[in-house]
């Protein structure tokens, strides 16, 4: 296997959000201003709340849906993870009159707040809910084989898993439209260094060679390829529905809260254990990453946050010094590995996918030329 070095290059603070270097492909203009807040002023300012034809452009997609859905048993499925975006738009869609089936994927690693969290909301809403539950022992090695691997993708299986295990319950109860929580306002701002495409089949399947047990015998896998059969063949729809309305996060956590007993985990993705320690923990100490500064970049541009209490809470270390090394060491039981192996992966050369077989080159020409077709 041949390294790919790091390129090095002189420290740079974006002056208008926090984001740096730490984004190897950050950009700046002359003003200091990075691609990422200036790419997000513009995305929302095109494809966020606009309004009455944002209501309008709702109402459509609501009556397009109920139509779809006549004589079915469900309208819409949604994924489901605890979190706030998930479930406000499950509550978005419920206020809307949708039959709404919720989709949850256990892998192992939801926190018992979390878990809390989707069973009383969903019994709240008269949601039925689907719990998919991984093959724990083929999920676990998977897991274990991008530590190994030394690559910031530490999340990959689930975020293949999820879609996967989504389209796989829309095409079993011929439902056309999947819901998903992401959206712009909150999310809007994600360095592709800092993960690459989950939809690269050949990268997963490559490091599961390499540093696996087994073949993948259950493991939901969802490529190009699969997405586009459910697409063109089954006819199912992704929407961003929190695009549509005007999505506040903090609104929505005191409505929710208000309104559905909701209780906060704490940080962003933290209803999940393994996330938690991820993104708090291995990615900042082993990769130099730390994902609060997307996550306040992108509160900043959105007016929650300033930038001089972003910098200040950056101050602060990313996880807790107390608790982390019982978290270590749960990570460590759960995982079936020495603490001493996990440090020897810590200490490993930080890599990154163009170290592995993938296929990037291709699913850029395919992106292109989709986007292309529909005059993107």
């Amino acid at each position: 296997m041949t390294v790919t070095p790091m390129t090095e290059r002189p420290y740079q603070e974006c002056t208008r959000c926090v984001m740096d270097t730490s984004d190897q492909e950050i950009l700046f203009d002359e003003n200091g201003f990075c691609n990422h807040c200036t790419g997000y002023f513009e995305i929302i300012s095109k494809q966020t709340y606009q309004g009455e034809a944002s209501d309008k452009q709702l109402e459509l997609l609501i009556e397009k849906i109920k139509k779809a859905g006549k004589n079915r048993a469900y309208d819409v499925v949604i994924g489901i993870s605890g979190g706030v975006d998930s479930i406000y738009t499950a509550m978005l869609a419920q206020k809307h009159g949708l039959r709404v089936l919720a989709v949850h994927l256990d892998n192992g690693w939801n926190s018992e707040l979390a878990v809390g969290n989707i069973e009383k909301i969903l019994q709240h809403l008269k949601i039925d809910l689907h719990t998919y539950v991984l093959d724990w022992q083929e999920f676990r090695d998977l897991q274990l084989a991008f530590l190994r691997a030394s690559v910031p993708e530490m999340e990959t299986p689930t975020d293949v898993a999820i879609p996967a295990v989504l389209h796989k319950f829309a095409a079993q109860y011929n439902v056309k439209y999947i819901f998903s929580g992401g959206n712009y306002v909150t999310e809007g701002i994600l360095p592709k260094s800092w993960h690459y495409d989950a939809k690269d089949v050949k990268y997963l399947k490559s490091i599961n060679k390499q540093y696996g047990t087994g073949r993948l015998r259950t493991f939901p896998t969802f490529g190009f390829t699969k997405e586009s059969w459910y697409k063109l063949v089954k006819g199912i729809k992704m929407v961003y529905p929190l695009n549509l309305v005007p999505y506040n996060k903090k609104d929505a956590l005191r409505i929710l809260e208000q309104e559905l007993d909701w209780k906060n985990y704490g940080g962003k993705h933290h209803e999940s254990l393994y996330t938690k320690f991820v993104q708090s923990y291995i990615l900042p100490v082993k990769f130099g990453i730390d994902y609060r500064r997307a996550t306040y970049s992108t509160q900043i541009c959105a007016g929650e946050l300033t930038r001089e209490a972003a910098l200040e809470e950056l101050k602060k270390p990313p996880y807790d010094l107390v608790q982390i090394k019982e978290e270590t060491d749960y990570l460590c039981k759960k995982l079936g590995i020495t603490e001493d192996a996990f440090q020897s992966i810590m200490n490993q050369l930080p890599l990154s996918y163009r170290d592995y077989p993938n296929s990037r080159k291709w699913l850029e020409f395919i992106y292109r030329a989709y986007r292309k077709l529909k005059g993107q």
